[in-house]
């Protein structure tokens, strides 16, 4: 019997397989749609697991902000709004005051965006491991599927800078300049973009959080869509801080801004039209027929992936 390992087939055709074998229509998007008695409802589901996601020396405070801001940033990347918060922690025999200061984190993210925990699970591992799961709603969700033709393809905010912070934390410096500091904050603790949400509702054809990297997650939006989007690398909204990173360290900004992971921006289509100059969205593309993400008119593909 030939079994392959989930390396071979990878994160997204594991994924692809157990959609077809539990034959659901729903799976596909960061968060499931579903509607009950009229609302419209947005699950979601994301772990941080130690030593894939963070590391125990960073501040427990942090970690546990940021393992409610990664959902919410899905509930938002697909129209809604928070409301809910189961966690699920597992632990080994860790200080009683490392678990506090984990919560301690969630309660201040959700106090943030107005969600609440309302319950959850503990048990015991071998590491730390914090599995949230989130419902909110939306008066109109959006997901990766709407993308058409002839929309421009925008992104909130600049990209590549928590991959530059992760790789300043794992310097492990006596010392960082105050570009860098604020860097590894991004990193850390990244804020979920709420202030788009109205936005995303009202125009987006298409729409989605940017975690696994601008690139990887274009190609999620053209697939699901059945869409070539084509991206104009020069149109890449770069940091002061990332430039100044990528100068000390020789590094290219604009292969961050493609494959960094873990911006937790927003990746939206939507007619040109609909553009507001009065949020920090940047157009870096166009929607055509056809399949696959094209820089600069050459195919590409890549990003973070588990396996």
């Amino acid at each position: 019997m030939n079994d392959k390992k989930v390396s071979q087939i990878g994160e997204f055709g594991l994924i692809e397989r157990i959609k077809n074998l539990l034959g659901s229509e729903v799976i596909g998007d960061d968060c499931a749609h579903l509607k009950l008695k009229g609302e419209n409802l947005l699950l979601t589901t994301d772990a941080m697991v130690e030593g894939v996601h963070f590391l125990r020396r960073y501040p427990p405070e942090a970690v546990g902000w940021k393992a409610i801001s990664v959902n919410v940033s899905d509930v938002v990347g697909n129209g809604g709004t928070p409301l809910w918060v189961l966690v699920s922690l597992c632990i080994p025999d860790i200080e009683v005051s490392y678990v506090e200061r984990l919560y301690v984190g969630m309660k201040k993210a959700c106090e943030f965006y107005g969600c609440e925990v309302v319950g959850g699970n503990i048990s015991r591992s071998e590491r730390v491991e914090i599995s949230v799961f989130l419902l909110g709603r939306s008066d109109r969700p959006v997901g990766r599927g709407g993308a058409k033709p002839g929309d421009g393809v925008f992104v909130s905010g600049t990209l590549g800078d928590s991959k530059a912070g992760l790789e300043l934390l794992l310097m492990e410096k006596r010392n960082y300049e105050k570009f860098e500091l604020s860097l590894i904050e991004r990193h850390l603790r990244p804020t979920a973009r709420t202030d788009y949400v109205k936005h995303l509702q009202k125009y987006a054809n298409a729409s989605m959080d940017i975690s696994d990297g601008l690139v990887a997650d274009a190609v999620h939006l053209s697939r699901r869509s059945g869409v070539r989007i084509e991206i104009d690398s020069s149109k890449l909204p770069l940091s002061d801080e990332l430039k100044k990173f990528c100068e000390k360290y020789d590094k290219d900004p604009v292969e961050y801004a493609l494959f960094g992971g873990e911006d937790y921006q927003l990746l939206f289509t939507h007619p040109d039209s609909r553009w507001n100059p009065f949020m920090d969205m940047t157009k870096i593309g166009v929607v055509s027929e056809g399949e696959g993400v094209f820089v600069d008119g050459k195919r590409v593909e890549g990003g973070y992936t588990h396996f």
